[in-house]
């Protein structure tokens, strides 16, 4: 009787440490599995992170390269800008000087007394033409038209100076009237082209430098403009256009003929006021006459640098 307690109780140990042993492996079954799991959770997140910093990475690349960009298409603005903005140099007022010399044979197409309607017409066959001009505009006439003066500069065109009123005794009072004309005109272009830094340091006298009852004064003030590094350039040829009031295209390019003939450098004068309609008429055949005859289209950018 007591031997077969004795088993029973034995028995029952045994099933109980299997039952423990058991409980214990399941344990560590599910503790692996857990493991595996945070293991697997955390390769997830690893990975995550990873793909997050790539793609993180790949955004700042993309950054970059768009402030790079952004800053070259800058730069490039800054010096298209800047290549628009006439700097008188040395070299600049050598070209000056010397702008009825040259080895070559090029015309300069200069208007005076501008901006009017008849402009937006030279401005449409010059642009028709592929020729830069330069233009001696009116600080009255830009106040009253200044989209056309920002279309000249926006095509290329130089803006000079003619002063701001063209009222002979009013200009010719004093040396110090006729600067104040041109600093008058010239912030006149300042705001109708938008640029505050604009000087085109480039001035033609209503009526020209030399003769007539105000020379000796004109010497005074061409004195006074060449201290504040003002240039004057006056004309070697000219379209007749301020010589009748009978105008015509004939007559126009028979002047043009006439006075560039043995010419190699030519500056050209012209007009774009109101009353010179003619003058725009004759425009094209003007271009293809001197083209005919070898000149290459120059204007002032290429000598005030």
């Amino acid at each position: 009787m007591v031997k077969d307690e004795q088993e029973q109780e034995f028995n029952i140990y045994k099933i109980n440490t299997k039952e423990k042993y058991n409980k214990n492996k399941i344990l560590v079954v599910l503790l692996m599995i857990l493991s595996l799991i945070l293991v697997l959770l955390i390769l997830i997140n690893v990975k995550r992170i990873i793909d997050n910093y790539k793609v993180y990475k790949e955004y700042e690349a993309q950054i970059i390269t768009l402030k790079q960009a952004e800053e070259k298409k800058k730069e490039e603005q800054e010096k298209i800008r800047q290549a628009k903005l006439p700097k008188l140099t040395d070299e600049g007022k050598q070209n000056v000087e010397n702008i009825y010399h040259s080895d070559t044979k090029r015309a300069f197409l200069t208007f005076d007394d501008g901006p009017s309607l008849v402009t937006s017409k030279i401005l449409d066959i010059l642009k028709q033409e592929n020729v830069k001009a330069t233009f001696f505009v009116l600080g009255s006439n830009v106040k009253k038209k200044p989209e056309l003066v920002k279309r000249m500069y926006d095509e290329g065109h130089f803006i000079a100076n003619h002063g701001y009123s063209h009222v002979y005794s009013q200009i010719y009072s004093s040396p110090q009237a006729v600067l104040d004309e041109y600093n008058s005109c010239n912030e006149e272009i300042k705001k109708a082209i938008g640029e505050s830094e604009y000087n085109s340091h480039l001035f033609r006298f209503p009526g020209g430098l030399a003769g007539g009852p105000y020379a000796e004064l004109k010497k005074q003030a061409n004195d006074l403009l060449m201290q504040n590094d003002i240039l004057h350039v006056d004309w070697n040829a000219l379209n007749g256009d301020a010589e009748t009031n009978d105008l015509s295209v004939d007559f126009e390019i028979q002047r043009l003929n006439e006075t560039t003939e043995n010419k190699n450098s030519v500056v050209i004068l012209m007009h774009d006021a109101p009353s010179k309609s003619i003058t725009a008429d004759a425009l094209p055949q003007i271009i293809t006459t001197l083209r005919n005859q070898g000149y290459e289209f120059k204007n002032f950018y290429e000598i005030i640098k």
